[in-house]
């Protein structure tokens, strides 16, 4: 299997699957392969936090010309994988430091290729692909092309409570990541002050009662009757439902300056199954304070990326600075791509992350607090 991530947090991602109990193969940017059989598909998918989906590796080979990438897709054994009536494509193809490099020329050449190997598999002359969907997908790294069949069709960031967004959103898989990189457990308490659709607060709640994130979707890989028995995947998804444990207590609070996103915050909650988890209120970073200690600010706030906007980050970071100093047991763990974090804040991060929020290059700030007695910060 690979499990696609977000640059910078393989790392999350490879404890994850070992936690499932799964086998590590192989470590590179931005996904992990793990070794597991048709079981393994349906819990990856359904319980991992932090992937973006899971392919089955169908095989890899050297290609540095169109031919050879023809020739290497058409050596690939694809009728252990696609039947007869079976819809296929290559949904995505991406060159990275190869001497191929254009996704549309790679995506219908290795279609063609596929469309030889099964028609002389099959003694047929044409496909009426009028079945299940088997979408591939291809990377080409340094002229090596690994190919994958897609289990998990839309991607694994969306587990179905999200139906209305901030402007700019932290994707779920992210925001689950940034919880996991810090010592963060359901005893403690968690504020986002920019909580905007409330998505950290909720996949914060989510690991609290032990919700696995993709219980609640379907995935593409249900309709291959030919690779997946109908009962595993009802195995799985009863898994994830007799793990859950609702009788967390948790102080989990989101805060906004926007009242519409608030709202918006609690319908995604409701969604999700964890409204009575969390509590969001509109609040502006000034009014941030509480009276609890030993607490944690995971955020994601503004970062001026248009240039409209710019000029305000500097006060909105003292502000930042300012409220958090006032909570001096606590701990603080920003994602930005702001520049001027650090200094507007007022204080150096004890460690910084690169990680990658899309296209854009941001760090993961972390403001480590003391810690309270008799609580250990393990590795992170």
């Amino acid at each position: 299997m690979i499990a696609p991530c977000h640059f910078g947090l393989e790392a999350v991602l490879k404890k994850e699957i070992i936690d499932l109990g799964y086998d590590i193969s192989q470590v590179e940017d931005g996904r992990v392969a793990f070794i597991g059989d048709d079981e393994a598909v349906c819990r990856a998918n359904i319980g991992l936090r932090t992937a973006e989906r899971i392919l089955i590796k169908v095989g890899s080979f050297k290609a540095e010309t169109f031919d050879e990438l023809f020739e290497g897709t058409k050596a690939l054994a694809w009728e252990d994988y696609i039947p007869a009536d079976a819809k296929f494509w290559v949904a995505k193809a991406a060159g990275i430091k190869s001497k191929l490099f254009s996704p549309s020329d790679i995506q219908s050449i290795m279609k063609k290729a596929m469309v030889e190997r099964l028609k002389q598999v099959y003694g047929v002359s044409w496909f009426s692909e009028e079945g299940a969907s088997y979408p591939v997908r291809v990377s080409i790294m340094k002229d090596i092309v690994t190919v994958g069949l897609d289990t998990t069709g839309e991607s694994l960031h969306k587990r179905g409570y999200r139906k209305l967004t901030a402007k700019a959103p932290i994707a779920e898989n992210l925001a689950a990541a940034l919880i996991m990189l810090t010592p963060w457990k359901a005893d403690r308490i968690l504020v986002d002050p920019f909580c905007g659709s409330g998505t950290i607060p909720i996949e914060a709640a989510l690991m609290a009662a032990n919700i696995a994130p993709g219980m609640k979707r379907g995935y593409t890989a249900q309709t291959w009757k030919n690779l997946i028995p109908k009962k595993v995947w009802d195995d799985c998804y009863e898994e994830a439902r007799d793990m859950v444990d609702m009788s967390a207590k948790v102080s989990i609070e989101g805060f906004d300056i926007d009242s519409d996103l608030i709202n918006v915050a609690r319908q995604n909650a409701r969604l999700a199954g964890v409204a009575d988890m969390i509590k969001f209120e509109q609040r502006d970073i000034s009014q941030l304070s509480h009276k609890g200690e030993y607490g944690f600010i995971i955020t994601n706030p503004p970062y001026g990326e248009r240039l409209d906007e710019k000029k305000n980050m500097p006060p909105l970071y003292r502000k930042i600075g300012e409220r958090f100093k006032t909570l001096d047991t606590w701990s603080m763990y920003i994602i930005t791509s702001y520049e001027g974090a650090e200094k507007d804040i007022g204080r150096r991060a004890d460690k910084n992350r690169k990680i990658y929020n899309g296209m854009i290059k941001t760090y993961y700030y972390q403001f480590m607090g003391p810690k309270p007695k008799g609580h250990s910060y393990g590795n992170n």
